[in-house]
């Protein structure tokens, strides 16, 4: 990541830096006469400078956790908290000791998904204390400490920085196979810090999130572009709502009219049983979103990143999602959980 222009052939350049870059390390990153119009101006002012006296209190709690994986999107909507939940629930349903850590400081969305809303953090004088859903999957995230729900949580990059840093030096995880960390989508200060904080720990890497249509790779494209330049292994892209499949049996039937639509489920599922009750059985596909163009697979392989796989969209994974629970206890999910559970197989194959 060296730039040749006039970097000095520093190692904290970014390769996209204009001439003369003082280092995203020094005191006058983002400052300088020379950074005027760098696209990495405002990140460089902002992210932390020098060594970090809190880093050896992270290094020395995260020894306790054996696997670090961050999960991103390069745009928000895509289903990248419903997916860190739900690889949270699969990790530990095959009986590993599980950490998620919601760092979506101003959307903190999963103590809804994991059915926690309302919980409160404990501390101890081992730390905080993550929130519980089983005895091996804890979680802990800001919307824990909210006095209310709906509060807007308005603050600057520099606190936003201050609580991350202060969720890996002060909860106590304890001895955890994997902590799965949701970030918000894009790239911006809370990805730099939780990066630099956990690359001193030993990250696994990064799973990026994505939907099928250009006007979402493009953002991943980008999110590809940032792991590359800090240095973040790209442990795969997971292509999500790709296509709705749906029993058809679940079909909501209109029969439109000039008045408007009226009703005609009970009508349709009847008259499908007396003339086709074998439909009943099956699964309707539909594509939501435009794939003409390849999709993320394609993209993985324009941009050498691995391809993990594609999860459809599932009414049913929606509704366990809204109601806290794990698409994998019952055959209701039965379009997406066998995606989900593959993706998760491949995922830690790859790491042993």
């Amino acid at each position: 990541m060296e730039n040749g222009g006039g970097g000095g052939g520093k190692s904290d350049v970014p390769a996209d830096a204009n001439e003369h870059c003082p280092g995203t390390q020094s005191e006058d990153a983002g400052k300088a006469d020379a950074c005027a119009g760098c696209p990495n101006q405002q990140i460089c002012a902002t992210a932390p400078k020098g060594p970090d006296p809190d880093l050896v209190g992270i290094v020395e709690r995260m020894a306790t956790v054996k696997h670090k994986i961050l999960v991103l999107s390069g745009k928000g909507g895509v289903g990248k908290s419903t997916f860190s939940a739900q690889l949270s629930f699969a990790l530990a349903e095959m009986d590993c000791q599980v950490g998620l850590l919601d760092i979506d400081i101003c959307g903190p969305s999963i103590p809804k998904m994991l059915g926690l809303e309302g919980q409160d953090i404990h501390q101890s004088n081992l730390g905080w204390s993550p929130v519980y859903v089983e005895s091996n999957l804890g979680v802990m995230s800001i919307g824990f400490m909210l006095p209310n729900p709906d509060d807007a949580v308005i603050w600057r990059g520099p606190r936003k920085n201050g609580l991350i840093k202060q969720f890996l030096k002060d909860v106590d995880w304890g001895e955890i196979d994997y902590l799965v960390v949701d970030a918000p989508p894009g790239t911006s200060d809370e990805h730099i810090s939780i990066v630099q904080y956990l690359q001193a720990t030993g990250i696994d890497g990064a799973i990026i999130v994505t939907t099928p249509q250009q006007v979402s790779l493009i953002d991943v494209r980008k999110e590809i572009n940032f792991c590359k330049k800090v240095g973040l292994p790209i442990l795969g892209v997971v292509e999500n709502m790709s296509g709705l499949r749906q029993s058809l049996s679940d079909f909501r039937f209109v029969k439109p009219g000039d008045a408007g639509e009226t009703d005609a489920t009970e009508w349709a599922l009847n008259y499908i049983k007396e003339r086709a009750p074998e439909l009943l059985t099956m699964v309707a596909c539909s594509e939501v979103f435009d794939s003409s163009k390849g999709g993320a697979e394609k993209m993985c392989n324009e941009m050498g990143a691995p391809f993990l796989g594609k999860v459809p969209m599932d009414p049913q994974l929606c509704k366990a999602a809204e109601e806290g629970r794990s698409c994998f206890v019952d055959q209701k999910c039965s379009a997406s959980a066998p995606a989900l559970k593959s993706i998760v197989k491949k995922l830690i194959k790859n790491q042993d």
